[in-house]
This record gives C-alpha cells, sequence and structure tokens, in this order.
C-alpha cells in the first residue's frame, strides 16, 4: 500500500475529529439539572447573573444595579440575595426530582417557586411560573 493512498483517510480521520470537538464543545446544558451540591459547592456559592429573557423569550437588557447583584446559596439550606437596595435572606428548598426550588424570605410570608432549567457547576438557569428565566453563573 503507497504512502499516497492514506492520505486522504488521514484527512478524512483529521476533519472528523475536528468537528466532534467542535460538536462538544457547543453542546447545551439545558434539562441538565445535577445534584444538590450543585447550588452551593463545598460550602457556599455566589450566583451572579449572566443574562435574563422576558415571558416572550426575549433578551432582557442587565442595568447596572442587576449586574452587581449577588446569590449566594449556602449548604445549611439558606440564601442571601444582595444587591444595591439592600439584602434579602432566608430559606430555600431544592426538589431535584422536580427540579424546582423555592426560596422563602426570612421577611414576609411570600415565597418564590422556581422551575430548574440547568444546575450544572458553573450554570444554573431558573424559570419563573410565567415563563421569564433567569440564567446565573458561578463566581
Amino acid at each position: 500500500m503507497k504512502l499516497q493512498s492514506l492520505f486522504p483517510f488521514r484527512y478524512f480521520a483529521s476533519l472528523l475529529l475536528l468537528v466532534s470537538l467542535f460538536a462538544a464543545s457547543c453542546s447545551n446544558d439545558k434539562g441538565k439539572v445535577e445534584g444538590v451540591n450543585m447550588l452551593y459547592g463545598a460550602d457556599s456559592k455566589v450566583w451572579k447573573t449572566h443574562k435574563e429573557t422576558d415571558t416572550a423569550g426575549d433578551k432582557v437588557k442587565q442595568t447596572d444595579a442587576q449586574k452587581q447583584e449577588e446569590l449566594r446559596i449556602f449548604a445549611n439550606g439558606t440564601y442571601n440575595m444582595t444587591g444595591t437596595d439592600g439584602a434579602v435572606s432566608g430559606k430555600y428548598t431544592f426538589d431535584q426530582a422536580g427540579k424546582t426550588i423555592t426560596l422563602i424570605p426570612d421577611v414576609g410570608t411570600t415565597s418564590n417557586t422556581f422551575a430548574v432549567e440547568t444546575l450544572t457547576d458553573d450554570k444554573l438557569t431558573l424559570k419563573s411560573a410565567d415563563g421569564a428565566a433567569l440564567m446565573l453563573e458561578a463566581q
């Protein structure tokens, strides 16, 4: 077998490898909900808004104040949200099977339940009942 006859095979194999790597790097985590420890890491984890969409699915422009907001989730079942308007603390419950998280503030009687569309080590996507979504990234 001549060396020249292997060239097309090597070219094809290289091209196939590049396409596979590209496809793997573009994979979508939507729908992937991992364990509750992804919410808080070893003890606590800070999440910041990466992107927000409204009920129609259109991107919402973040204000400078919203870009400074943080959601810190602790392993002990509590959370703290901070921003330019102050802080809110409370408790949360996470239902991995039902893919929901409920945030219960310490002050007031209103709790908020969100569908968890994505939960990985570095991404968290919460969707409200009306269809608005908040995509967060771990800091």
